[in-house]
């Protein structure tokens, strides 16, 4: 479970069911009264001026004479290694425009050209482990929401979009180009950002919230041109740069539109047994994507007859607790602008969880159609989402999220979820109000908030309700959060995602993270008191200290962790749990946890080597007591970037526990081939097994880019057997004429700009 950071000192004290909120709100009352007394926020922002030019070409080599005459910016700071040095190596930044778009030109220069780092080259692929330089434009200037941009030297392309302080979404993909070349100087990068991709207020003096940062690789340096404080970072909007100049600025309200065609070939299915439980077939589908604007600064999208052959496949979990697994959204109709619609609680209570919209128990169930508007008017910020499926669903799920701006970067919002239609037994409605407040006080992060919602079914008499208070101080040398829930009983949002309900719980978090700077340690992250998770029977009412109404816990002690100059990671830790089942449940095959209550202890040791060396490592082990009798973990990961167009990798991970009920072995894992030809065409193959399921997943996915907006994807998907008992099984030849599942799908999209 990912740590959720957040706030001890200046936050909210949970004593009993009394709250006191007094720190808060003295902290909202300084916020509202005007701008915080820091170094870098109270001066002017940095700023860069913006030529108009006929036209820009794009062949990352400079020789453009606007190119030499237009503003720089140069002065860039580290974050990384010395917050506020000068960085090791020079770098400039000149931005031009013309009629319909922006161009970005960063010369990175590096006095060693050879050991600059560039292995990957797919689209979206990490970049963390090369040598990189990223852009940031805030395009509404209003220091809440922002578009990301980012190359390494070989020209791939990765970009996001961000919304809110440290809520980025890496899914999205926009329609942009970059150029990229290298020589005995350095490497350079040179961008061209359409304006139909940036979200912005139309008129006669525009001016953009803007950043760049750039990652020498070899070094672990990470230096910007603004918010280069720790306490900040590129995300840290408030404290960025602008972009000047850039004169009148106007969104055309053109249409996209985006066809495709798709054919799809199924492989007979057998079970275990080698028997068939279906037979061959070929089908052929077509659909469309569009886009327009309705205002300047409200965008819509509709598709129909939805498909998302080429997504990759969701990775295997093998699941040793009696509570559900969460799994990240992965289709495009859903990620862009997917932040507007976050409510709730990722990955434990979410009132709006798009997986349940054309997913029913992880098979895909076909979405006839499906509308999206997202954007701002004003201080609101707005979203708007309706999909309806066909099949055996036969539903329409919508959705409403709403904020209003407050203080300089705080919203106050709500959000309605509905799913009615024919094929739902009876309709259900969610809705819910939410408030965060980021404030910054004397240059540190405090983010107080909260959220609450009520769900109905109709027919229904009572709104059972869930809700959370939460205070966040996430900055360098201590990164704290407490939070607090009442998620009641019966409370069931259908399109959301639960972990669990009729609970109190508390979760926080006090991290200190010294830079001791001696044996080569960059920083530590330690826990002077454990980071907690405490979850309690609805009939505790929020008091935590009797542990007999506890139905989970855990407390671990980070005793030694942190990260090396070189980028290597290391952990020690010791975890104490509990668990009291009311129920018996199966842990893994056959083997069966009894009700009851149990506490046991697990150590933690672990060691991660940075990604920019051409082979990285991981390695962690967890062992003592597990329920009723002990276990020993190992999982080990490696990857091999050679800095050609191969990159291998490989997971494997085993659990043995010896419990009363039986032993397990639990084993799972998976390997990765990606093989790419350029930045516009590569393949990936990924294969899987777990022995819970007994079986054996392959995906094979071949893309290609013949220019931006357009896609060609070749996909096979298929999974064998492994069980001991099965008639056939893999790894033997013959197993692959008895798949449990096979598809071949070809898909190709193209885009239209009348």
């Amino acid at each position: 479970m990912p740590r959720v950071r957040a706030t001890w000192s200046e936050t909210l004290r949970v004593s009993g069911r009394i709250f006191s909120f007094r720190s808060v709100a003295r902290l909202a009352l300084v916020a509202s009264a005007g701008p915080m007394a820091t170094a870098q926020t109270s001066a002017a922002p940095r700023s860069l001026s913006v030529a108009r030019v006929a036209g820009v070409r794009l062949d990352g080599r400079l020789d453009d004479a606007a190119w030499r005459a237009a503003d720089s910016a140069f002065d860039f700071r580290q974050r990384e290694p010395v917050e506020g040095a000068a960085a090791t190596e020079r770098t400039v930044v000149r931005v031009l425009r013309d009629d319909d778009a922006l161009y970005v030109a960063v010369r990175a220069y590096d006095r060693a050209p050879g050991e600059i780092r560039a292995t990957q080259l797919r689209r979206d692929a990490d970049l963390s482990s090369d040598d990189n330089m990223t852009l940031l434009f805030d395009s509404f200037h209003d220091r809440r929401t922002a578009f990301v941009f980012q190359t390494n030297p070989n020209g791939a392309m990765w970009d996001a979009q961000v919304n809110g302080l440290e809520n980025s979404n890496s899914n999205w993909n926009g329609i942009w180009e970059v150029a990229t070349s290298r020589d005995s100087s350095g490497w350079i990068a040179e961008f061209r950002i359409p304006f139909s991709t940036l979200r912005f207020d139309a008129g006669a003096n525009a001016t953009f919230g803007f950043n760049v940062e750039r990652r020498i690789r070899r070094k672990n340096e990470q230096v910007l041109w603004s918010a280069w404080r720790r306490n900040e970072g590129l995300y840290q909007l408030v404290a960025e740069g602008e972009l000047a100049g850039l004169g009148s600025l106007e969104r055309r309200r053109n249409v996209e539109l985006k066809p495709y065609l798709l054919g799809r070939s199924v492989a007979a299915e057998h079970d275990v047994t080698g028997v068939r439980t279906s037979d061959t077939f070929a089908a052929g589908k077509a659909g469309i994507d569009a886009k327009t604007l309705l205002l300047p600064t409200l965008t819509a999208d509709l598709s129909v007859n939805t498909d998302f052959a080429q997504v990759e496949v969701d990775r295997q979990v093998i699941n040793l607790t009696r509570f559900p697994t969460f799994f990240p959204e992965k289709r495009d109709f859903f990620l862009e602008g997917s932040g507007i619609f976050d409510f709730g609680s990722s990955s434990r209570a979410q009132l709006f969880y798009s997986r349940r919209i054309g997913l029913r128990e992880g098979a895909p169930v076909p979405i006839l159609a499906g509308a999206r508007v997202t954007g701002r008017q004003g201080p609101w910020t707005i979203g708007a989402l309706d999909a309806r499926t066909g099949g055996a669903d036969q539903a329409n799920d919508a959705v409403l999220r709403l904020k209003h701006d407050v203080l300089a970067r705080s919203y106050v919002g709500g959000i309605l979820v509905s799913r009615t239609g024919p094929g739902v037994d009876s309709s259900d409605y969610a809705a819910g109000v939410d408030a965060q407040l980021p404030l910054l006080v004397h240059d540190r992060n405090v983010v107080p908030a909260f959220w609450i919602a009520g769900t109905q079914r109709a027919g229904a008499g009572a709104t059972p309700l869930a809700w959370r208070l939460s205070a966040d101080y996430p900055n360098d040398l201590f990164d704290n959060f407490v939070s607090l829930y009442r998620i009641d009983a019966a409370f069931g949002p259908t399109l959301g995602f639960v972990r669990r309900t009729g609970i109190w719980e508390t979760t926080g978090h006090i991290d200190y993270m010294p830079r001791p700077g001696v044996l080569g340690i960059r920083h530590l992250d330690l826990t002077p008191i454990p980071t907690w998770d405490i979850i309690a029977d609805d009939s505790a009412g929020g008091a935590f200290a009797n542990t007999r109404l506890w139905q989970t816990a855990s407390f671990e002690w980070q005793l030694f962790d942190g990260s090396l100059q070189s980028g290597d990671e290391f952990g020690v830790s010791v975890t104490r749990f509990m668990d009291a089942p009311h129920d018996d449940f199966e842990v893994f095959r056959d083997v069966t946890i009894g009700a009851g209550r149990y506490w046991w202890t697990r150590g933690s040791l672990s060691f991660e080597t940075s990604p920019g060396r051409p082979l990285s490592v991981g390695v962690s082990s967890n062992f003592g007591t597990f329920y009723d009798g002990r276990a020993t973990d190992l999982s080990v990961s490696t990857t091999w970037r050679g800095g050609g167009h191969v990159i291998l990798g490989a997971e494997y991970s085993r659990s043995d526990a010896r419990l009363r009920a039986g032993r397990f072995v639990a084993v799972q894992t998976a390997g990765r081939v990606e093989y790419a030809l350029s930045t516009r065409t590569d393949f990936l193959a990924f294969v899987q097994y777990n022995n819970e399921d007994a079986r054996a997943d392959f995906n094979l996915r071949f893309h290609w880019i013949p220019r931006i907006g357009d896609d060609v994807y070749v996909v096979w998907n298929s999974g064998y057997s492994t069980d001991p008992e099965a008639r056939v099984r893999f790894p033997s030849r013959r197993a692959l004429s008895y798949p449990l599942n096979g598809a071949l799908v070809v898909k190709a999209v193209h885009r239209i700009v009348p």
